[in-house]
């Protein structure tokens, strides 16, 4: 016989709901001093899509983040308030600064 786990996982967010209907969850998170919805996808939409915290590309069928202001209007947010970052990109996201400094014909996406 195990002993009986008395404290939570790691692995386990603390305030993750899932979406009634849906395949993922969605949490609330902080960053830069506003909450944050933050969904979790596996990136089979078909769309390329550039991280705004290492600047490189997400290619299609990579699984990463969907992340916008709670404070939008909508469940999902507005389309143009969502940003796709890479896992590792939002876990590192108080570490680093944006990296905006691209080439002068380096697409703005």
């Amino acid at each position: 016989m195990s002993p009986r786990r008395s404290r939570p996982r790691g692995d386990e967010p603390r305030n993750a709901r899932p979406v009634s209907g849906a395949n993922w969850i969605e949490q609330t998170e902080s960053f830069g001093g506003e909450d944050w919805q933050v969904r979790s996808v596996a990136g089979n939409s078909g769309k390329r899509y550039r991280c705004p915290g290492c600047d490189q590309e997400i290619p299609p069928g990579v699984g990463h983040v969907v992340a916008w202001p709670a404070s939008s209007i909508g469940a999902a947010g507005s389309v143009d308030d969502r940003r796709h970052w890479h896992r590792a990109c939002w876990s590192a996201r108080e570490r680093r600064a944006a990296n905006l400094l691209r080439g002068r014909g380096a697409p703005k996406y």
